[in-house]
């Protein structure tokens, strides 16, 4: 009965002007949420590019690292203990670094804060493509790799090289460098040896990839030693949550720190832990740490493992590779008002949304109170009544969001082509269509108080 619209389609159909302000106000919500939901994705699936490109089962960091661009040192030490382990195959560090890139382009000298990688060529480190096939080139002093997906802003260093556009399919011919292209990096002359492709973020608009040694050399103040990431390659069926615990138990200290949000304090053996910070007042306040919890190393479990995914002991933080990918996915979406902002951008979406068709149906009831009542006369209920506005509520949602959809699949495409950022709208067309669909239904169970109050008596009295 409720998808029978023929009475509630007349209702919208008789004023074509209303109908199409009230298609307009849905496309617009519709857009305005597509948008909202797109930029977010767009800000954790580019944030998460190297991370997901990374080859390694474990990942060891510092405990004070809060995101890529935020990485601090650890010695090397802690990842190559790991290697004594039985579940251990092999280890790899990784150099992280944002050095100043001047644009050759630019008369003024300008420059650009580029990301740079640095780690060793013999070792298979990065998924990318066009990474292993050219990372024997790193080999040769200042010698690097460009990622051909970063920011046009860097300059035509694709076009200096000779190589195939960014549209290209993946050939060895898209990520070779054909001629000889130098720029100058945290004030070093660098030769661009070859292309990958990874992409920009709101971290980095670019990204470099070079030797560990020709790392040391463009970052001069880095000693050796000291690595930003530690990756653990395990050896085939090997259980990542018990080489993290094994590793966790050869660390000297005998508390474990994990993430509170996946193992909440039972005052026993998960505890709560309490961080020091100064008050306003200047005085030294113990408070707790909503984000950490402890627990003992010797009640430690794999169960607990894998809920976090996530455990720092001592110096030293192990993480899974989908660890590694929460990690930074979280920063952004916790620890800056990005995710937030996104967030709320959809929820206003949604209740402008409800405000215009609320608007629409209230004065399409009000305009046909006579009707309502008549049909009330005649012995219809109010729960027919009330199925006639929820269906022209669903018809609106319905004809809203097609040209929503359309409109935002044109904003995607001219936004990833300005931006180079990851946005996909077909993973979020059924959501926000549900959402539209929420929004009208609300809009109209609202507007029945308006129905309900059509009495025969007062109109025909």
């Amino acid at each position: 009965m409720i998808f029978a619209v023929p009475l509630a389609w007349l209702q919208l159909t008789y004023e074509k002007s209303r109908l199409l302000v009230a298609i307009a106000g849905i496309t617009f919500a519709v857009v305005l949420m597509f948008l909202q939901l797109g930029f977010r994705d767009a800000l954790f699936n580019s944030a998460i590019r190297l991370q997901s490109n990374l080859v390694g089962d474990l990942v060891i960091i510092s405990p004070q690292s809060t995101n890529l661009v935020g990485m601090r040192n650890f010695s090397q030490r802690r990842l190559y203990q790991a290697l004594g382990m039985k579940q251990v195959e092999s280890v790899n560090p990784l150099y992280i670094g944002l050095a100043a890139w001047k644009i050759k382009e630019d008369p003024a000298g300008q420059t650009r804060n580029i990301l740079v990688l640095g780690a060793n060529p013999d070792a298979k480190v990065f998924k990318m493509a066009g990474a292993e096939s050219n990372i024997d080139r790193v080999k040769t002093e200042d010698v690097v790799l460009f990622d051909r997906a970063s920011r046009a802003e860097f300059g035509p260093i694709v076009s200096e090289c000779g190589s195939l556009s960014l549209k290209s399919t993946f050939s060895e011919a898209a990520f070779t460098c054909q001629n000889l292209v130098a720029r100058e990096v945290a004030n070093r002359k660098l030769v661009i040896g070859g292309l990958f492709e990874l992409g920009a973020s709101f971290a980095a608009d670019g990204t470099l990839i070079t030797s560990d040694t020709n790392f040391l050399r463009i970052f001069d103040n880095r000693r050796s030693g000291l690595i930003n990431v530690g990756l653990i390659n395990l050896k085939p069926n090997a259980s990542p949550y018990e080489a993290m615990r094994d590793f966790i138990l050869t660390q000297p200290a005998d508390t474990v720190v994990l993430p509170r949000e996946k193992l909440p304090p039972d005052g026993k053996r998960i505890k709560v832990l309490y961080k020091d910070s100064i008050g306003a007042d200047g005085k030294l306040i113990h408070e707790e740490d909503k984000n950490k919890v402890l627990i003992a190393k010797s009640d430690l479990t794999i169960e607990d493992l894998k809920k976090s995914q996530d455990a720092a002991i001592d110096d030293t933080r192990i993480l899974t590779a989908q660890g590694y990918i929460e990690f930074e996915k979280g920063y952004w979406q916790k620890s800056t008002a990005i995710g937030f902002i996104f967030s709320l951008g959809t929820v206003m979406g949604f209740i402008v949304g409800i405000v215009i068709v609320y608007q629409i149906l209230y004065t399409d009831v009000s305009d046909h109170l006579a009707e309502y009542a008549t049909l009330k006369a005649m012995g219809y209920n109010n729960f027919y009544l009330a199925q006639v506005v929820i269906q022209e509520a669903f018809v609106l949602s319905i004809l809203g969001f097609i040209p929503g959809l359309g409109i935002s699949f044109g904003l995607y495409n001219l936004t990833k082509n300005a931006t180079l950022l990851p946005l996909y709208i077909w993973d979020k067309a059924i959501p926000v269509m549900i959402l539209t669909m929420i929004m009208c239904v609300i809009s109209g169970a609202i507007s029945l108080r308006k129905v309900q109050s059509a009495d025969p008596a007062e109109i025909f009295g």
